[in-house]
């Protein structure tokens, strides 16, 4: 059984850096040197690859050799392994992805003749007791050499094609296989794997190949999670992304000459081969995935943000946006570093796909992000610097603190939506518009709120991906909700109070699988206050908020006046006439009376003004726990209106048009049209074109 370091070291000591990146290369002559990214390992490292793999561009083809070391750091003995192979999921119409999109996914649809993509293991081997093997030599050895070096053990024929999510036969995305011993606690696993696959074309729900540009992402057997729960290896579904454990990844790419490669990690050597193609090697530590993109028609942009180096792969034809993309990505950078903790990593990769590949746009991967611009994009629209704000954001919400996005999925893009809504206002101010459709403007935050607003009521906002009641919900629930909810978490802490808490999350999980409890928790130390009270409504019911005037009067006071005043009841008794008094002059005095009403159940403290004739203005706190509350005055002075969140600190709010209501009667026409108007306004804003673009903005 290999055992490559005593499971003291394994997972943190450099040595198993060394081991696995120099000093068993140096049995090969024609590898590059490789000294280590990071001297001491930020992760523990458990999944480790070295993946040889060729692209045919003309069959749009992958053929690949991959030996996998994988630890066992979990304390039960392994009697399994499960894998995912998420290509599969276009190998035909019945996959579950399939069954679930209809073959279609934002907004771009499969081709039925060229769309279909495949990865078939051709063969699987344990590598027993290699001795001097490492697993980048084993790939580069000749087989019968590998053989001599280790006992191999087949496990081609026990390969079992399991469907744990929903039973369906057809889906073949994930496989089990048994181990003819188990694996115990402390001990690895060294596998050697040969496989080939195809691309689907164009590129669809993220990966894949048109003509000569091509988008290579999940694309080779990759081993799941091992928890305390068991594997957690779910299926490819239609809303849902990815989760696996960190490691070190060398991979060489064997693609035509004349084409530019950009992938996760750095470059470490290319090599020109006799036949015309060219052999790129990439190297990335404490990284979770691997992805990969080859043109021969790439225009690169480079620079810098802090200590990060960026480059920008453009395509000819949007080559004039590449400065500004290239600034985007600096900004985010920034960003992100100044605001939530570093980014380790020496470097970022930003690919702006083909076009008519839109479907490998919008897409995140460790040190690589995929973006999408198009010919002119006018300077006052930020659409761009979104999206390439939130690409980048994933490699801390999705990359650094690796959540299982099967299972939680708002912990990545929700988090993410909210840091970007944060960023875009800052950067480019809160009126930065996302839209400007035929003089309707909208920004980041609004644009949120329009998709958070379109249904609230569907399900809770922690949920498998898969399980929500529709494709809208899990749009709503993973993107749009949980950025307008945390944005009004903020206005509630106060914003130097979230972004302490935010550092200390990113502090405390940097290459752990994090979870909505450590969220939670970590916000609450922070704030030194339990938010159980606000994350128990966000994250595990469907409770919708709104609070509004109910009602709103004032009214003066009579003034005083009767016989009470002075009556001598013994005169009146005796038959004595007696006179009202005449009333006493004084200034008018006003009653009123507003009642501050919740429509829904999300229960949140509120702050309401009241604005008098004067000038006057109260302010004042409702916890918000009652359905109504009444507040009362006595002023010589008339109340105009009452408003509640006047300065829209709750953008969750589902319904502005009730927050606000003037005492004074409008001439009932102008009332009328005003209704109206509103009617109109909103109906336009949620259900037309701008639902349209929020269906085209989610997922990212």
């Amino acid at each position: 059984m290999y055992t490559p370091l005593p499971r003291r070291h394994a997972l943190f000591h450099p040595l198993w850096f060394i081991l696995m990146t120099v000093v068993l290369l140096q049995a090969q002559d024609t590898l590059p040197d490789i000294p280590p990214i990071f001297p001491q390992p930020l992760s523990p490292r458990i999944a480790n690859y070295a993946i040889d793999v060729q692209l045919d561009p003309d069959r749009k083809r992958l053929d690949g050799k991959e030996i996998l070391v994988w630890h066992n750091t979990s304390s039960d003995a392994i009697t399994e392994l499960q894998f995912h192979l998420y290509l599969n999921a276009f190998r035909n119409n019945q996959s579950t992805f399939m069954k679930e999109s209809g073959g279609e996914h934002r907004g771009n649809k499969i081709d039925p003749e060229r769309g279909w993509g495949f990865i078939d293991i051709l063969r699987m081997e344990w590598l027993q007791h290699p001795r001097d093997l490492s697993g980048v030599a084993a790939l580069k050895l000749p087989e019968d050499r590998v053989r001599e070096r280790s006992t191999s053990v087949d496990l081609t024929a026990a390969i079992e094609f399991i469907q744990p999510d929903d039973g369906n036969p057809e889906d073949k995305t994930v496989i089990r296989v048994p181990l003819p011993e188990p694996l115990n606690p402390g001990d690895s696993i060294m596998l050697r794997i040969d496989f080939a696959a195809k691309l689907p074309e164009p590129p669809f729900a993220r990966t894949g190949a048109l003509e000569e540009f091509f988008m290579v992402a999940q694309w080779f057997p990759k081993i799941g999670v091992y928890t305390d729960r068991g594997w957690n290896c779910h299926q490819f579904h239609l809303n849902s992304e990815f989760f696996a454990d960190f490691g070190v990844y060398n991979v060489w790419m064997t693609v035509p000459q004349d084409f530019i490669v950009g992938a996760t990690g750095l470059e470490y050597d290319v090599t020109r081969n006799p036949d015309g193609t060219a052999t790129h090697f990439y190297h990335a530590e404490d990284v979770h995935d691997f992805a990969w993109t080859a043109s021969p028609n790439f225009v690169e942009f480079r620079g810098k943000a802090q200590d990060v180096n960026i480059r920008v792969l453009m395509q000819p034809d949007h080559a004039n946006q590449g400065e500004r993309q290239l600034r985007a990505a600096q900004i985010a950078v920034e960003y992100f570093q100044n605001w939530y903790g570093d980014y380790p990593f020496p470097n970022l990769t930003v690919v702006d796909p083909r076009t008519g590949a839109r479907g490998a746009g919008g897409m995140e991967y460790p040190t690589l992000i995929t973006t999408g611009t198009s010919y002119k994009v006018p300077e006052g629209v930020r659409f761009l610097e979104m999206v390439t704000v939130h690409e980048f954001g994933h490699n801390y919400w999705y990359h650094l603190l690796a959540s299982n996005e099967f299972e939680e999925s708002w912990m990545d893009e929700g988090i993410n939506s909210y840091t970007e809504v944060q960023i875009m206002q800052d950067a480019f101010g809160p009126r930065a518009n996302m839209v400007d459709w035929f003089g309707i403007q909208v920004s980041d935050l609004q644009l949120q709120r329009l998709g958070y607003i379109r249904g609230p009521k569907y399900d809770p906002m922690l949920r498998y991906a898969w399980k929500y009641y529709s494709n809208q919900s899990y749009g709503i629930n993973s993107y749009s909700r949980p950025a307008v909810l945390l944005t009004t978490l903020q206005n509630y802490l106060g914003e130097e109070v979230m972004r302490r808490g935010m550092q200390e999350y990113v502090k405390r999980f940097r290459f752990k699988h994090p979870t909505s409890r450590d969220f939670v928790q970590t916000l609450s130390d922070v704030a030194g206050e339990d938010l159980s009270w606000f994350f128990d409504q966000a994250l595990y019911s469907n409770a919708a908020l709104d609070y509004g005037i109910g009602d709103a009067i004032s009214v003066p006071l009579p003034v005083p006046a009767g016989f009470d005043y002075t009556l001598n009841i013994p005169d009146y008794l005796a038959g004595k006439p007696l006179k009202a008094p005449k009333p006493q002059k004084q200034d008018t005095v006003f009653y009123s009376e507003v009642k501050v009403r919740r429509f829904e159940d999300f229960v949140f403290p509120v702050e309401i003004e009241m604005v008098f004739d004067n000038g006057d203005t109260v302010r004042t706190t409702w916890d918000g726990k009652d359905y109504w509350k009444k507040y009362t005055f006595i002023k010589p002075a008339r109340l105009v209106y009452a408003t509640v969140d006047p300065e829209f600190k709750i953008p969750m709010d589902i319904n502005l048009t009730n927050n606000s209501k003037t005492v004074k009667r409008q001439h009932r026409g102008l009332a009328k049209l005003s209704i109206r108007g509103l009617f109109w306004m909103q109906f336009l804003t949620e259900h037309l074109s701008l639902l349209n673009l929020f269906q085209l903005l989610v997922p990212f």
